[in-house]
């Protein structure tokens, strides 16, 4: 295993432990990140989701694999089984990350997985019919923006 792969096993592990400062560590000062559900974050912002999804994900399991790197850029796939909050509901999410690395540090981080998959899920009969749509994909983006930076403005 080369540096960037150990540098992600080390992310997912704390993740899997729930430990937000052990992830922390593997990001760059200035790190960026994107999926389909925040959108793009900038540092602060992704810090604090991690922060927040892991204090907050009560259920919170995750699973890893496939974790491959050269000195630039690295990818995963993880799983993540937890309930939605809002609805109540179980999600299984099967997402795959990309990673862009810098001075052994991850500077940009990518988590891209089906949304309407993922609607469907958290969201039951609603995300089946409107799962799809740009309609839904904004309104659930600014729920969780609003959630976020709800958690940052009482951290």
């Amino acid at each position: 295993m080369n540096n960037n792969e150990l540098l992600i096993t080390k992310f997912y592990t704390s993740f899997s432990k729930r430990d937000y400062k052990g992830m922390l560590e593997c990001y760059s000062e200035n790190v960026s990140f994107n999926d389909p559900v925040f959108g793009e974050l900038n540092s602060a912002e992704v810090k604090a989701m991690w922060e927040m999804l892991c204090v907050k994900g009560k259920d919170l399991r995750i699973e890893f694999n496939n974790i491959t790197s050269n000195n630039e850029s690295g990818n995963a796939n993880w799983v993540a089984y937890y309930t939605f909050s809002t609805t109540g509901k179980k999600v299984i999410n099967h997402i795959k990350a990309e990673f862009i690395f810098k001075n052994y540090k991850i500077i940009r981080h990518s988590d891209n997985f089906n949304f309407y998959n993922w609607a469907k899920q958290a969201l039951g009969f609603t995300g089946l019919i409107l799962g799809w749509t740009p309609f839904l994909k904004n309104k659930l983006r600014k729920t969780a923006l609003k959630s976020l930076n709800k958690y940052i403005e009482k951290s």
